[in-house]
């Protein structure tokens, strides 16, 4: 334990009196036009959908998106004003719709609480997620910082399942949503 309280001690001294490196501010603030663009932009190089709407477009995306099928199934956090399906459960659910807490720019991933449901964000084949506009940030670190409390477990989804491990051949829905569609809130 000497010898590391010495080292520790050395390394002390010789940062003393030097100025601390400061990391440079995000060049996008949080929901700047910029950011969502970069969003939907990347969302759409990951594979998936993604569209800048508001909540009377949202209701007509949801209704493209059902035609035909029998209902959905619908995460908890969900506005009753979008249940526009009959529900169904997750396994049998041909459409599951979510509601995220935050997406990420750079990375164009959308993050989801599993206290909103993880049977529906994972099991129907086709995932419409919505996200608020302002809640669209630059980085996960902008994002993380503006969380007030973490869920118990937190998905990041940036496109569809998709997997190569068998043979090299990618395959989409393997082990979650084949497609997924994001709505982002204006």
């Amino acid at each position: 334990m000497e010898a590391r309280n010495r080292i520790l001690a050395r390394v002390r001294r010789a940062l003393q009196g030097r100025p601390k490196a400061l990391l440079p501010g995000h060049p996008h603030p949080p929901s700047s036009p910029e950011a969502l663009d970069l969003f939907l932009k990347r969302l759409g190089e990951n594979g998936a959908e993604g569209h800048l709407v508001d909540l009377e477009g949202a209701k007509e995306l949801l209704k493209a998106l059902s035609q035909g099928l029998p209902g959905a199934a619908f995460g908890r956090g969900v506005p009753p004003a979008l249940r526009l399906l009959p529900e169904l459960p997750p396994e049998e659910a041909p459409l599951g719709v979510s509601w995220a807490l935050f997406a990420v720019a750079e990375t164009g991933t959308v993050a989801l609480a599993s206290e909103d449901g993880r049977r529906a964000q994972l099991l129907p084949p086709t995932h419409l997620v919505l996200v608020e506009g302002e809640k669209v940030y630059p980085s996960l670190l902008e994002a993380f910082l503006d969380l007030k409390a973490l869920p118990r477990a937190l998905g990041l989804h940036s496109g569809p399942s998709k997997s190569a491990d068998i043979g090299q051949v990618m395959v989409k829905g393997v082990h979650g949503p084949g497609r997924l569609v994001v709505a982002v809130l204006t």
